[in-house]
């Protein structure tokens, strides 16, 4: 298991009741001592980027619930810093960059589901308060790869996640979401 840190992803413990975070996946962006950010990567919401966004009714893009916290932020991460810049979290995996130039490559189609993912709001800790959650062994953590923060099939993240650890985790797929129903 890796330590909390920029490249992360927190994958939600099995039997993890937290409405918010029930069987899910967490991009870590930043990590410190104040307390630590990052995205939901398997939480589709209904509206797409042209509902969110005033004069981009045009784009239909698919949005995520990024957390709990300031629902009305909208937030991306990213595969191409040679097109929107942005600040590299893990091997190939960019935070944040130029919306302006987003918004124009999608336009263009020169962007797709591949290369980008938006999200509204945010999953946030304050200080300490994850490596707490870690302690307790609410989240599993693993080093982020692009086949998974990319996946086109985002239903699958969680389980994916776990399954590439191999051993105990991949058995965790099967477990029921609530065990007293085993």
């Amino acid at each position: 298991m890796a330590d909390a840190a920029p490249g992360i992803l927190l994958i939600s413990d099995p039997f993890l009741k937290d409405r918010n975070f029930m069987r899910t996946v967490v991009l870590i962006c930043e990590h410190q001592k104040e307390g630590s950010f990052g995205f939901v990567l398997n939480k589709a919401l209904k509206q797409d980027l042209g509902d969110l966004i005033e004069n981009a009714d045009d784009i239909h893009f698919p949005v995520f619930e990024g957390g709990p916290v300031q629902k009305n932020t909208l937030h991306f991460i990213h595969q191409r810093p040679d097109l929107i810049g942005g600040v590299e979290v893990e091997d190939g995996i960019y935070w944040g960059g130029d919306f302006e130039a987003v918004l124009t490559l999608l336009r263009e189609n020169k962007l797709d589901k591949n290369d980008i993912r938006f999200f509204l709001g945010y999953s946030g800790w304050g200080e300490g308060q994850l490596d707490g959650e870690l302690e307790e062994k609410s989240w599993i953590t693993r080093i982020a790869s692009r086949q998974l923060v990319f996946q086109m099939n985002t239903k699958q993240i969680w389980k994916a996640a776990l399954e590439d650890l191999g051993g105990e985790y991949s058995q965790m797929i099967n477990y029921p979401i609530d065990p007293q129903l085993n």
